[in-house]
């Protein structure tokens, strides 16, 4: 997604150049191009020029869609998943002493991850990037 975000209003990118780029097998970029795709998150074009591309602005994209686009719900432990699915699966959750802890995990890693867009992990060619490790300090405090 991040050399997709490189690529935003250039066209489509082929799988090939962005396996070669980052290093990655071809077959492994389709099957996450496929979930993506599905999400909404990427558009494909067919055709000697064609590839994927972002369907929308890399600033309108936040990390936590990537993530849940190609792992499923976010959650430390299936109890604490924001899926009310698979927060079924334990029924000792509401009496579990932990479960607290796991759900404040997962409100931690998710509010980092909603918190971010794609095009935070882009700068602009020559920029310095600017992410702030910070922004987590204390995120499992209680409130």
């Amino acid at each position: 997604m991040v050399q997709l975000g490189r690529h935003f209003g250039q066209g489509p990118a082929s799988l090939s150049e962005i396996a070669a780029e980052e290093d990655l097998p071809r077959a492994y970029l389709e099957q996450l191009v496929m979930s993506l795709r599905d999400a909404g998150l990427v558009v494909s074009t067919r055709g000697a020029h064609g590839g994927y591309e972002l369907a929308r602005d890399p600033a309108e994209i936040r990390m936590g869609e990537i993530l849940r686009a190609l792992e499923g719900p976010i959650a430390p432990m299936m109890c604490a998943s924001d899926d009310p699915e698979h927060a079924t699966v334990c029924d000792r959750s509401s009496r579990c002493s932990v479960n607290v802890l796991w759900v404040r995990v997962r409100d931690a890693v998710t509010g980092a991850l909603d918190g971010m867009t794609l095009a935070d992990l882009v700068p602009l060619p020559g920029a310095p990037t600017n992410l702030s490790t910070t922004s987590l300090t204390g995120a499992l405090t209680p409130s």
